[in-house]
């Protein structure tokens, strides 16, 4: 989208970074850092990762790896318990950013979606709130972040198919709750995101 395009050149030489994954109940929290050097006729295509169906953001995942510097940064489920998702969410942020600057790009700030700033990160950034639906460079990354993180829980779900994380992809939908009640936690469920969520369940 040509608009996203330009709110990202009148910011300079940017990267825009997003993550998937902070409200789920298992798997972990993906973020991913994309850079963009000139526009391509099929950035017409992308907007906010959650407003794309699973088939588009596949097709476009494919092009953005090919045609941007793309990073992505992971954060494990167990580093959500032991630090708290926002933390881990720094972690993953961190990792991407890591990650992309291997290509030994040059940027001058990196745009955030969000209200927070990115801790740990000593470079030049800002928060940017709702940015996947004004920066292409953050809608770019919600793409590679959420894409990645559903191929994750799709290799989790042909290891526990009895759960169904074809289905929810790890999130609190009602039957994800309960297959929970019935079977109990996986090793890849957030411990700490349960506790309310059963205790509620079975007070009910």
């Amino acid at each position: 989208m040509r608009e996203l395009y330009d709110f990202d050149i009148e910011k300079g030489n940017i990267i825009g970074i997003d993550e998937a994954g902070r409200g789920p109940l298992a798997g972990p929290v993906v973020a991913a850092a994309v850079k963009i050097n000139e526009y391509h006729d099929f950035f017409e295509d992308i907007n906010d990762s959650k407003k794309l169906s699973e088939k588009k953001r596949e097709i476009l995942f494919d092009k953005i790896i090919t045609h941007c510097h793309v990073g992505v940064g992971i954060s494990t489920v167990e580093e959500i318990d032991e630090v708290n998702i926002l933390n881990a969410t720094f972690l993953a942020m961190n990792r991407a950013l890591e990650d992309i600057e291997k290509d030994e790009i040059k940027f001058e700030k990196v745009l955030v979606d969000g209200n927070k700033l990115i801790k740990g990160y000593e470079g030049k950034q800002e928060a940017i709130v709702k940015g996947d639906a004004k920066s292409l460079s953050i809608a770019a990354a919600s793409i590679i972040a959420k894409v990645t993180r559903d191929r994750i829980m799709l290799i989790n779900a042909e290891k526990y198919p009895e759960y169904h994380f074809e289905k929810h992809k790890g999130y609190g939908t009602k039957l994800h709750r309960e297959i929970l009640l019935e079977k109990g936690a996986l090793p890849i469920h957030r411990k700490t995101f349960l506790k309310k969520i059963l205790k509620k369940e079975t007070d009910e």
